[in-house]
């Protein structure tokens, strides 16, 4: 019987951004026979002990690495996140790239099972899109392209009742191009968020299945910002992971993008200040303005800034009020929520998370024997035995993916 690698147990908490004092904490390690709990930790790293298959269970949850990985001969390679195209906070902490490289590491592996199934049943469609524009063509080109393909209406858009079924709209029309869109903003429970600063979305550029994933820990009126930004990165062919912070020119550029699909800058103009220094007054402007047309107020702001009809302090104040006064409502909402009861529906949470289309296809593969329950669970990112009742094509109307 293969033995474990003791130098991958220290290699798997390190890269989980955890301390021997965090991990043995979380492992419920305690002191033994006189021995530290930190101290016992430190003999399973140095092979001075062999560790117990219980043990080896919790560290690969811990870590959150499969248990093959404790048996390989060196450390696996590091995950590609693609380019990092992120202007990340002074002080972010290891712990919080570790949860990101996390999350890429399942997304890749759900898009890598997705891509072989559609080959080997021969759905694998070219998609045209990807790559198919550089920055050099510029905004209009870019963003008349992503409006062709995704054949929605700017109107039909403003038209949706609400920021979340403006987003469904948009998505739809994601999922009708080709792209898979996963709401995703931690890896299974709230201890794990990630917060915006670290990631706001990302995309997996493939020419078969492509990905996008939006951190759902942000306000759902920025969901369509984010989805816009991010299909443009599609667009150029690039794979990589982005921030709140924009200081990257690539990043301007998928912002301007995004920006303009929702709100063109002619409409912009025509929105006047009598005293931009009437702070409250601005804000409640800029707010209004936003929910009309189904948008962010951060990012109503961002283009007024970039316009000139704001100064930066004045944008970065304004930033801070929305996002406050979004956390604000987001409590609210979680305490209503804790008021009714029962907790939100857990599947047509699931759904909505993960999306129509991979659901769907989900669907089809297992029917058709190509995919198997359990691969199917890992896909959709539930157990197994969950599979059914997520895919139930009963549960799958479109109010599922408004909750």
């Amino acid at each position: 019987m293969p033995r474990v690698n003791a130098n991958i147990l220290g290699w798997a908490r390190e890269t989980a951004g955890l301390t021997r004092e965090d991990a043995a904490e979380k492992l419920h390690l305690s002191e033994s026979r006189g021995v530290s709990a930190v101290d016992r930790l430190s003999a399973l790293e140095f092979g001075e002990v062999e560790p117990t298959r219980p043990m080896l269970v919790k560290m690969a949850k811990v870590y959150r690495r499969p248990l093959l990985t404790f048996y390989m001969s060196t450390p696996p390679r590091k995950g590609n996140r693609g380019q990092d195209f992120r202007t990340l906070p002074e002080g972010h902490s290891e712990s919080d790239d570790a949860l990101l490289d996390a999350l890429i590491r399942n997304i890749c592996a759900r898009q890598s099972m997705i891509r072989a199934v559609m080959e080997g049943e021969e759905e694998a469609i070219t998609l045209p899109f990807i790559g198919s524009m550089t920055i050099s063509d510029g905004v209009p080109a870019v963003l008349a392209s992503i409006r062709e393909t995704l054949r929605i209406k700017l109107s039909d858009f403003r038209d949706q009742r609400s920021h979340r079924d403006a987003f469904a709209l948009l998505r739809a029309g994601a999922e009708r191009a080709g792209v898979f869109v996963l709401l995703m903003g931690n890896l299974g429970s709230h201890h794990t968020s990630i917060d915006l600063e670290i990631f706001r979305g990302f995309a997996l550029a493939d020419i078969f299945a492509p990905f996008v994933v939006i951190n759902d820990q942000d306000s759902s009126a920025a969901w369509s910002f984010t989805l816009l930004h991010e299909l443009t990165h599609l667009w150029l062919g690039q794979t990589g992971v982005s921030g709140a912070r924009t200081e990257l020119a690539i990043e301007r550029f998928c912002n301007e993008v995004a920006g303009e699909f929702l709100l063109p800058s002619e409409e912009l103009v025509q929105l006047q200040f009598a005293d931009t220094t009437d702070f409250n007054r601005l804000v409640v402007q800029i707010s209004n303005f936003a929910n009309e047309r189904n948008i962010s107020s951060s990012m109503v702001a961002y283009r007024l800034f970039l316009l000139g009809s704001i100064d930066q302090d004045t944008w970065r104040r304004c930033s801070a009020y929305f996002r406050e006064h979004w956390f604000q409502e987001r409590r609210r909402q979680r305490e209503r929520e804790h008021e009714k009861e029962g907790a939100p529906n857990y599947f047509i949470v699931r759904r909505h998370r993960v999306g129509k289309a991979l659901i769907d296809l989900v669907r089809r593969m297992t029917a058709a024997g190509a995919l198997t329950t359990s691969k199917a669970g890992r896909v959709l990112g539930v157990k197994a035995k969950h599979v059914k009742r997520l895919s139930d094509i009963h549960g799958s109307s479109s109010a599922g993916w408004l909750v």
